[in-house]
């Protein structure tokens, strides 16, 4: 109890230092406190500007439109790849490959009137037509091509056309 009663005496002795010394302190809060309000109040009003969004929705509204609108375009992405894969497989079997040979089928005609074309898809099916020029007749022949080969005997410049064609 004795020392109750000395720290009292101390106060006591010394209050106005003490009053000052908590006046400062309290001070010192009021301004510490001043400032976190001005703090809140402009996070407030940014806040309150970033949920009023575009046009004044708020952006919980807006946010739920864009996530609406990215399900769609999912959507229709995933149509446009099923799409793209069936015209992929359509593609396959068109005409993707060609090559033509050029050539002299007989000594009297020049200017390599004749010539052999190889059409293919990406299978290497396909057709291979010969033109034969001659001075007095002209003939055309077709031979189909199954896997880079065809069950017709090919001349040699058939055979090159095919080749080149199965090249590309």
């Amino acid at each position: 109890m004795d020392y109750v009663a000395q720290l009292s005496s101390l106060v006591m002795n010394n209050l106005q230092y003490v009053l000052l010394g908590m006046t400062i302190m309290i001070l010192l809060a009021l301004v510490v406190f001043v400032s976190i309000n001005m703090k809140l109040a402009k996070m407030n009003k940014r806040y309150r500007t970033m949920m009023q969004g575009m046009e004044g929705q708020n952006l919980e509204t807006l946010l739920i439109s864009h996530i609406e609108d990215v399900k769609k375009v999912v959507h229709k992405v995933d149509d446009l790849s099923v799409v793209c894969r069936r015209l992929e497989g359509i593609s396959k079997e068109c005409i993707q490959k060609v090559a033509l040979v050029r050539f002299n089928a007989f000594e009297d005609v020049g200017s390599d009137l004749s010539f052999a074309i190889a059409i293919l898809d990406s299978h290497n099916n396909g057709i291979v037509i010969s033109s034969i020029y001659g001075r007095n007749e002209f003939r055309t022949y077709a031979k189909p091509v199954v896997s880079g080969d065809s069950s017709y005997l090919l001349t040699e410049e058939e055979k090159q056309a095919l080749t080149q064609a199965m090249k590309k």
